[in-house]
């Protein structure tokens, strides 16, 4: 009889271990959730079995079924910036997670200068890292969820991941650009705020993508088709897992392994943030992103980088909601993992607190490249720029090239009209009598002169681009 009874006291029992609810390591004690908002939360489950739900800013629970596979999925109010709270998930056996924040959540993905950490790669530093480290404290609320790398064949349900708190050693290991700007954005907003981090260095952007949006790009660029394999790995190891994780927007910093593609880029880097929108099932998601950084390359003075740096400031005009942190003042000439992690964390962080936020009275953009006109060999440049205009008036620029007809460029130096707000610029070079073209940093290393009226570097150009004007 007692072995009887044991037998069914150990039966009960696994079939109750059987029956509890498993959760994706992305939900997670410490998580941050999307605040005023409609999220989902999800799970697996014994097939069929019925999943309640209570959070702890709910008055009641929520239940759905797991379906004929156990997978289940149930969507939940979320109020305004709060929390700590808690969050039950029962099937008939309790699974809790604790110390859950509701504030502002971003995706933050890319390459590896998104992926260098607080503390920096071996013998390559973050500037100010140090402050930022001793001085992380759980009470400040900043949660980090870094995603493992991880390729698959197909898209992944999950990945080993999970939230964690501020706290130094964790602060130090995670992505400096993405702390950087999530610190930002706490201390002005002054609500949590949650980083999911999903990079990987040395990858191309077409990694990043799905299956369906890869094909549609190569019917549309003729290029060596060595060049999509292996495409798709980096989508359906990091970021299809998270696709149902809600988050305000996204901040990207990619583009140096597509050096040598940029046409490519002009137009798969819209195709990649539609591709985001659609998975999220949000058209307006706001994308920031990151214009590479000042380098030497293979050689400082060739174009590759400027080429991406334009194909980046031209998808301006064509990904809506969309903004770009311009790093001209903040490269390194020999390290291709510059030091000045703030600076690009910050310009993105300027650029949500801006669009995304609202908070008016300065102005975040970058100066941008309009238009052109020659008239009696006298250049004038004219920029997309807020009402404060270009800076600083009444110096000599450096950093301009003009070339004539026969497309040799000799360097050119540049000032700021006042006249019409400070939108235009006088490019002057003695040695070209008939302007044909002007550019501006449009070299693999090349430091800024040109800014708006709040410290933001103008975005190279140049005016013989098949896309620009005259």
């Amino acid at each position: 009889m007692k072995l009887k009874l044991l037998a069914a006291l150990l039966l009960a029992a696994g079939v109750s271990a059987n029956a509890k609810v498993s959760l994706p390591g992305i939900i997670s004690d410490n998580m941050v959730l999307q605040r005023n908002s409609e999220t989902a939360l999800w799970g697996k489950a014994e097939a069929g079995a019925k999943v309640a739900v209570k959070a702890g800013w709910l008055d009641k629970s929520l239940e759905t079924y797991a379906d004929k596979d156990g997978k289940w999925k149930i969507r939940i109010s979320v109020p305004d910036a709060g929390g700590p709270y808690s969050i039950e998930f029962n099937d008939g056996e309790s699974t809790v997670i604790e110390n859950v924040l509701i504030g502002e959540v971003w995706l933050c993905s890319g390459q590896s200068n998104m992926e260098m950490p607080m503390a920096g790669f071996q013998t390559q530093p973050v500037e100010g890292a140090l402050e930022r480290i001793i001085n992380a404290a759980p009470d400040t609320p900043i949660r980090m969820c870094t995603i493992p790398r991880a390729t698959a064949d197909s898209p992944a349900e999950d990945c080993d991941t999970g939230w964690k708190e501020n706290t130094p050693e964790n602060v130090a290991w995670t992505s400096a650009t993405a702390y950087y700007f999530a610190s930002k954005l706490q201390a002005v907003l002054d609500i949590p705020v949650g980083i999911i981090v999903s990079s990987w260095g040395g990858t191309p952007i077409r990694a990043w993508i799905d299956e369906e949006t890869l094909e549609a790009c190569r019917e549309d660029l003729a290029v060596q088709p060595e060049l999509w394999m292996k495409s798709t790995l980096l989508f359906n190891g990091m970021i299809a897992p998270l696709t149902s994780y809600n988050v305000r927007g996204m901040i990207w910093y990619q583009g140096e392994t597509d050096i040598p593609y940029g046409d490519m880029y002009r137009k798969v880097q819209p195709a990649f943030v539609d591709m985001i929108r659609r998975y999220w099932e949000n058209p307006d998601m706001p994308f920031y992103y990151v214009q590479l950084a000042p380098h030497n390359y293979s050689d400082p003075m060739d174009t590759g980088a400027a080429l991406i740096r334009e194909a980046q400031m031209l998808n301006l005009g064509d990904i809506p909601n969309s903004g770009m942190a311009v790093t001209m003042d903040a490269g390194d000439p020999v390290c291709i993992h510059p030091s000045k992690k703030e600076t690009a964390g910050n310009r993105l962080a300027y650029l949500a607190l801006s669009k995304t936020y609202g908070i008016k009275g300065f102005e975040a953009e970058p100066p941008v490249y309009e238009s052109w006109s020659c008239e009696d060999g006298r250049i004038i440049v004219t920029f997309k720029v807020g009402n404060q205009g270009l800076a600083p008036l009444g110096q000599i620029l450096e950093g301009f090239e003009v070339a004539g007809e026969d497309n040799v460029f000799h360097p050119a130096t540049a000032k700021i009209l006042g006249s019409d707000g400070g939108r235009t610029i006088e490019v002057f070079c003695d040695k070209v009598k008939n302007p044909a073209a002007v550019r501006y940093g449009f070299r693999n290393f090349a430091e800024a002169t040109l800014f708006n009226n709040f410290g933001i570097p103008a975005s190279p150009f140049r005016t013989d681009s098949p896309d620009s004007m005259k």
